[in-house]
């Protein structure tokens, strides 16, 4: 029986012998030299064009310094290169600040392009499974610029067509191990390109102590706290509500007492009521005599205190209806900020049935339509699930301190803040390192902001209190 051995060039061969060996020879095709030589110059030409447009500076420093010497000799070259160094480094000292922003980081961005992003991206990459290797050929997101601030590394990334943002979302932790980073965190600038941020440092491992009073009265955002890049953490009330979620002794005092401290000008001139609910009696019952009549602690005085906020903003809307839609604060109608510690006590461990729904109506109807009429709410709890907390998507800004589990993070969030760097689960349980660090995810921005809250203890709390009382500040 003939068998026709497998392979194009064998279509027409015929073997008579079952294990006939073949070899197959490709055709070779002898290319001219000059065309070889026209290749590799052009190659060298593209690559040393794109070098010196990528790397202008480093070539100058390079090139400049060989070229005088060349033509005018070492001693001409060196006289006329010394001051250039002398000048910086003299800038360095008088001006450390100055040099450092304008030299010094983009010295270091070059340093770190070079040294640790392109050294390592190829096998990061590849490894990671953002990079693919197909048929010898290595397919690569495209690395772009990187800039270094105080803090961290930004890294412009181009992504490959048909990758998705959380492709790369998910492997934060491969990044961040890769470059030898502490964490990653994704953001987007515009479809296919990305920001990857890699922390150098971390600004906020220190306490932050209680920030000053502001002398001026504002019910505007109030400064709380500190952000990441080290600019002022501005919480905003007015006009929004907020879902603060975290462990035990995680700080969510220090938000609630920095808000409170930063809003009492604005309390004593009578364009702020704050009501009190402290069903714990442990937090917020150091200001009574900030809260006046509007503090309650057991829970029937919970709910008939938010029965009577939720009172005042119908009654307020059926006098602006028609007539305004955003509400500017004013001593007939001040602003009212309904502050709940340990919200879940009352809408989810309340054993009297009765009172739990009554809490979980007014509360329901303070965050759906209090924010017009200038009735905000500022809720603290432990457990952000949502049998406990119902209502937590009806609080537009959230904030999210120490959490217990990696899918806390998401709950109080929203979908996919741990992937973009939100990483609430891994922050430090040590007071000192991790009390009041937290995220921030507001409703008109998608991307989680890492924040400290100032610590406000207790002394500072009965000083403020006493300095109100003494100064005759009252609520009405």
């Amino acid at each position: 029986m003939f068998r026709r051995l497998p392979g194009d060039e064998a279509r027409n061969l015929v073997s008579t012998t079952p294990d006939t060996v073949v070899v197959f020879r490709p055709a070779v095709v002898t290319t001219p030299a000059i065309i070889t030589i026209a290749i590799l110059a052009g190659r060298l030409l593209v690559s040393l064009i794109r070098t010196v447009w990528r790397h202008p500076i480093a070539l100058a420093v390079l090139a400049v310094p060989s070229v005088l010497c060349w033509l005018y000799g070492w001693q001409t070259a060196l006289l006329l290169i010394a001051p250039l160094p002398t000048g910086l480094a003299a800038w360095a000292l008088v001006d450390r600040g100055s040099f450092t922003g304008r030299v010094g980081r983009r010295l270091l961005a070059w340093w770190r392009l070079i040294f640790i992003y392109r050294r390592h991206w190829q096998p990061v990459m590849i490894v990671s499974g953002l990079g693919k290797h197909l048929r010898g050929r290595d397919y690569l997101p495209r690395l772009g610029k990187v800039t270094c601030n105080a803090w961290a590394d930004t890294v412009t990334v181009r992504m490959l067509d048909g990758q998705a943002v959380k492709d790369w979302a998910d492997r934060t932790d491969h990044l961040a191990h890769g470059f030898g980073a502490p964490s990653c965190r994704v953001s987007v600038i515009k479809a296919g390109r990305l920001v990857l941020t890699f922390p150098r440092c971390d600004p906020l491992a220190t306490p932050i102590p209680a920030l000053p009073v502001p002398a001026v009265p504002t019910v505007g955002p109030v400064e709380i706290g500190r952000q990441e890049d080290g600019s002022p953490w501005l919480l905003k009330i007015l006009g929004t509500h907020v879902l603060v979620a975290g462990a035990t002794g995680a700080g969510k005092g220090s938000i609630i007492w920095s808000t409170i401290r930063a809003l009492l000008p604005a309390l004593r001139a009578g364009l702020v009521q704050i009501w009190a609910l402290d069903p714990k009696l442990m937090e917020l019952s150091f200001g009574r005599a900030l809260f006046g009549p509007h503090y309650a602690a057991t829970p029937e005085e919970c709910a008939n205190l938010l029965e009577q906020a939720v009172k005042v903003m119908q009654e307020r809307a059926a006098r602006f209806g028609g007539v305004q839609r955003s509400h500017t604060p004013t001593g007939d109608d001040p602003f009212v900020l309904v502050i709940v510690d340990e919200v879940a006590f009352l809408t989810a461990y309340q054993a009297d049935k009765d009172l739990r729904r009554r809490v979980s109506a007014a509360l329901a109807t303070l965050t759906t339509q209090g924010r017009a009429v200038g009735v905000g709410v500022l809720a603290a709890l432990q457990d952000p699930r949502k049998e406990v907390m119902t209502i937590r998507n009806l609080f537009p800004d959230k904030i999210a301190l120490r959490l217990d589990e990696s899918e806390q993070v998401d709950m109080v969030l929203g979908d996919g803040a741990r992937d973009r760097g939100a990483l609430a689960d891994r922050i430090s349980p040590n007071p000192t390192l991790g009390a009041g660090v937290g995220y921030v995810r507001l409703e008109a921005s998608p991307d989680p902001v890492r924040v400290r809250a100032a610590y406000v203890s207790d002394s500072d709390i009965r000083a403020v209190v006493a300095c109100f009382v003494t100064q005759g500040g009252e609520t009405r």
